[in-house]
C-alpha cells in the first residue's frame, strides 16, 4: 500500500458567515497526480493556500510527511518587478537554489569556509543547477535570462513561475491553475513533462484533457464536503453521475416516507404516546434527508438573438506590423451566417490582434475590414471586466436591463438570469467586492451575454471559470443562433463548439483548418511525419552507398524466386510512391472533408513504413544482381 505525502483531518473553514467546506478529510498518497475540482467559491484556491500554509483555517489537522518537500505554484505568480528572470528562479528555488546562493556569497565574504560550500556542493551536484535553469526556461520558450519581470507578458510570467516551482524539485506539487495564460504549446509540453514524473500533485484546473491526461485520481469538493474518486476526468464523470443518482434516489424514497410520518407528527400527542419517542427522532433525521437538495439535470438556456443578415464580416487583403513582426500580411477572409470559428497559436502570434480589429477597436495598416449592417457584437475579453466593487451583483445586471427576451413572448428576469449561471438568490445580494475571481468572471460572462448579441467574439473565456461554468457556456454556445469567434487555449472546450480553426503560425503566416483543434493536431502530427520521411527518402541513396560494402553478401546470382521478386517490388513500390503523393497531394490542398483526411491521416504512416521495408527489400536484391 503506498504511504501518504500528505494527510487532512477534518479541516473546517469559514469566512465570516461563509462556510467554505467543514470536517472534511483526505490524503494524497505518494506518486498520485490528484486533480481538485468545484465550482467558484467553494474554497478551492483557499484549501492549497492552507495546505501551503498562506492562509489559516478555524479547525483541523494538517499532517506532512517528514521531511516533505512543497513546491506551490499560485495562480497569480508574484516576483519583485526589478528582479530579472535567472533572479526569479531562484527567488523560491528550495533547498538547492538557497545552497548555489550560499556558495555564490561565499565566494565574496566567506573565504575561511570555501571547502565547507565546496562539500556541499559536491554531495548535492549542484554545479550545473544554473545551466538547468537555462535549459527548463529553454523549454518554456524563454530565452532572454536577464529581462526584467516587469517586462514579462503574462503568459511569460506564468511560464517563469512554472520553471521555478519545477526547479525545486518538490515531493508535493501543490499547483493553482496551471495551464492559464500558457499557450497551447506550453499546456502541451507540461502535460508531458508531468506525466512522466513521479511525485505527487495536487492541482486546481479546469482544463479537461489537462485533468485527464495528467491526474490519477480526482477529489470533489461539493456542498462542503469532499468526494474522492481514484480515476482520471473521464472515470470521475461517469462515477459522480453514478452518485448523483443514487443520491438522488434516497432523497426520493426519503420525501415518500417523510409524508407518511408527516402525517403522523400532525396528529394529537396524545394520539402519539409515549412509546413512539424515537420514531419522532426518526422523524426528524428523515426531515433533514428528505429536505436536501436533488440536483437535476440543467434546461439549455434559449436566449432570443437579434437578427443577423447574410453579409457578416469581409477581411479585405489586410495586413497589420507592429515594427519588424509581422502579424497579418494581405490576408483575406469573408465570414459566412451561423459560423462558429476557432482562433489558436502561440501567445504573440496575433490572435487577439485579429480580433480586435474584427471589432473595429485595431486598424489595419493596409486593407479594410468591412461588417455587415445587422451585426451585433458581443465581446468577452480578459481587459473588459470592470465592475463597481460597491454595487452588489443583481444591480450590476439590472443596470444592463431587467429582463431577458427568450423569444415567443417569453422573458426571464435578471434574477432568473443569474440563477442559470449559478448565482443563488442570496447571492446576487452580495457585494461584487466580495466574489472570488472566477465568480467575477462569471459575472462578466452573464453581462455580456444579456445584451442579446447575434456575433460573439470570446477571447480567453475559460480562465478562472470553473467546470461547472464551462460546461453551462458550452451548452449556450451550442444552441447560440448566431456567429462566434473563440480565442482559447482550452482544447476540449474549442473541440466541443467550433466549425473550423484559424490557425497563428506568426510571421503572417495563417492557416485556415475544417475541423476542431484534435483533428488539426493528428493532421498537423501527420503532416510533419511525411515531412520527415520525405527527407529521409533524399538522404538515403547516399547513406545506401556508403554502407553497399556492409550489406554486399557472397557473390552469387538471384535465384528463379528472387528474380520474379524483384520484378514485383519494382512495380509495388511505384503504385505505393503514386499513393503516398497522392495522399501528401490530398493533405496540403486544405479541401478535404475531416472524414477523409482523418482516414489519409492514419493510413499515410502505415503507407510509409511497408515502403521503406519494400524498398530495403529491392536494394538487398539489386545488390545481388548487379554482381
Amino acid at each position: 500500500m503506498a504511504n501518504s505525502v500528505l494527510d487532512i483531518q477534518g479541516l473546517t473553514k469559514t469566512i465570516g458567515s461563509l462556510v467554505l467546506f467543514k470536517d472534511i478529510s483526505f490524503s494524497i498518497e505518494e506518486g498520485r497526480h490528484v486533480g481538485l475540482i468545484a465550482r467558484n467559491g467553494a474554497g478551492k484556491s483557499s484549501l492549497l493556500d492552507i495546505i501551503c500554509s498562506n492562509e489559516d483555517y478555524d479547525a483541523g489537522k494538517i499532517v506532512f510527511r517528514k521531511d516533505l518537500r512543497v513546491g506551490y505554484l499560485p495562480q497569480h505568480p508574484d516576483y519583485p518587478e526589478q528582479m530579472t528572470v535567472m533572479e526569479a528562479c531562484f527567488f523560491r528555488g528550495g533547498d538547492m537554489a538557497e545552497l548555489v546562493k550560499g556558495y555564490t556569497q561565499s565566494l565574496v565574504t566567506d573565504h575561511e569556509n570555501m571547502a565547507q560550500w565546496i562539500e556541499k556542493m559536491d554531495a548535492a551536484n549542484a554545479w550545473d543547477y544554473e545551466s538547468r535553469i537555462k535549459q527548463v526556461l529553454t523549454q518554456l520558450k524563454i530565452s532572454d535570462f536577464d529581462q526584467k519581470i516587469s517586462e514579462l507578458s503574462g503568459g511569460q510570467l506564468k511560464r517563469v513561475a512554472v520553471a521555478n516551482v519545477l526547479l525545486t524539485e518538490p515531493d508535493l506539487l501543490v499547483m493553482d491553475e496551471p495551464t492559464n495564460h500558457l499557450d497551447i504549446e506550453m499546456i502541451e509540453w507540461l502535460e508531458r513533462y508531468l506525466q512522466s514524473r513521479n511525485i505527487s500533485m495536487l492541482m486546481v484546473t479546469h482544463d479537461r484533457y489537462f485533468l485527464d491526461r495528467v491526474c490519477t485520481e480526482i477529489l470533489e469538493l461539493d456542498d462542503e464536503t469532499i468526494y474522492s474518486y481514484k480515476g482520471n476526468y473521464s472515470y470521475y464523470l461517469q462515477k459522480r453521475q453514478e452518485r448523483i443518482d443514487v443520491r438522488n434516489s434516497e432523497i426520493a424514497r426519503a420525501n415518500n416516507l417523510y409524508r407518511k410520518e408527516l402525517e403522523w407528527m400532525r396528529r394529537m400527542p396524545s394520539a402519539r404516546g409515549h412509546k413512539a419517542k424515537y420514531r419522532e427522532e426518526n422523524f426528524y433525521e428523515l426531515e433533514k434527508k428528505a429536505k436536501q437538495r436533488i440536483q437535476e439535470k440543467r434546461a439549455i438556456l434559449e436566449v432570443r438573438n437579434n437578427y443577423i443578415g447574410n453579409k457578416i464580416f469581409e477581411a479585405k487583403y489586410i495586413s497589420k506590423s507592429f515594427g519588424e513582426k509581422t502579424i497579418l500580411n494581405n490576408f483575406y477572409y469573408n465570414f459566412s451566417r451561423f459560423e462558429k470559428m476557432g482562433v489558436v497559436g502561440n501567445n504573440g502570434t496575433g490572435k487577439s490582434t485579429f480580433i480586435k480589429m474584427v471589432l473595429g477597436l485595431q486598424k489595419p495598416d493596409s486593407g479594410s475590414i468591412s461588417v455587415g449592417e445587422t451585426v451585433q457584437f458581443g465581446y468577452y475579453s480578459q481587459e473588459g471586466m470592470k465592475f463597481d466593487a460597491s454595487k452588489r451583483v443583481i444591480d450590476a445586471v439590472r443596470d444592463i436591463a431587467e429582463y431577458v427576451d427568450l423569444g415567443g413572448g417569453r422573458k426571464m428576469t435578471a434574477s432568473q438570469f443569474l440563477q442559470h449561471f449559478m448565482f443563488s438568490p442570496e447571492q446576487q445580494y452580495n457585494y461584487i467586492s466580495k466574489l472570488s475571481g472566477g465568480e467575477r468572471r462569471r459575472l462578466y460572462l452573464c453581462t455580456v451575454l444579456m445584451k442579446n448579441p447575434n456575433f460573439l467574439v470570446l477571447d480567453e473565456p475559460t480562465n478562472d471559470l470553473d467546470i461547472v461554468t464551462l460546461q453551462i457556456l458550452e451548452e449556450y454556445l451550442q444552441a447560440f443562433k448566431g456567429c462566434v469567434i473563440i480565442v482559447s487555449h482550452d482544447r476540449y472546450f474549442m473541440d466541443k463548439l467550433v466549425d473550423h480553426v484559424l490557425v497563428f503560425y506568426g510571421d503572417g503566416k495563417i492557416k485556415d483548418f475544417p475541423g476542431n483543434y484534435t483533428q488539426y493536431r493528428e493532421w498537423e502530427d501527420c503532416r510533419e511525419a511525411s515531412e520527415r520521411d520525405n527527407k529521409e527518402k533524399k538522404s538515403a541513396p547516399e547513406d545506401n552507398r556508403s554502407n553497399k560494402k556492409v550489406r554486399l553478401i557472397s557473390k552469387r546470382r538471384l535465384t528463379y524466386n528472387e528474380q520474379r521478386e524483384l520484378e514485383t517490388l519494382t512495380e509495388e513500390i511505384e503504385q505505393m510512391e503514386k499513393e503516398k503523393r497522392r495522399m501528401e497531394d490530398a493533405l496540403c490542398s486544405g479541401t478535404l472533408p475531416v472524414d477523409e483526411m482523418t482516414e489519409i491521416c492514419k493510413a499515410l504512416p502505415l503507407l510509409s513504413q511497408g515502403l521503406d521495408e519494400k524498398t530495403m527489400r529491392w536494394m538487398e536484391l539489386m545488390e545481388i544482381a548487379e554482381q
